[in-house]
């Protein structure tokens, strides 16, 4: 027998197994990532590990460089 789930604990339970496999996906190292990604992809393993690492070098630099006129005036 199924119970009725609200919607809310519906959504809150969906996003907590979304969150949990994005923790997992982002602990991976990037080579073994890019391997996981390029099974039946039309993308080398070579080719998607240059984009995570250029993706992950863009990142780091928007977190260091302030881009808000608050962020630069503070």
């Amino acid at each position: 027998m199924s119970a009725v789930v609200p919607r809310e604990q519906a959504f809150a339970a969906a996003r907590g197994v979304l969150d949990r496999a994005r923790a997992r996906r982002d602990a991976l190292p990037i080579r073994e990532a890019a391997e996981q990604a390029a099974v039946n992809s039309f993308r080398s393993a070579d080719e998607i590990e240059l984009i995570l690492r250029r993706l992950h070098r863009r990142a780091a630099e928007q977190v260091t460089a302030p881009t808000a006129p608050a962020a630069r005036a503070a």
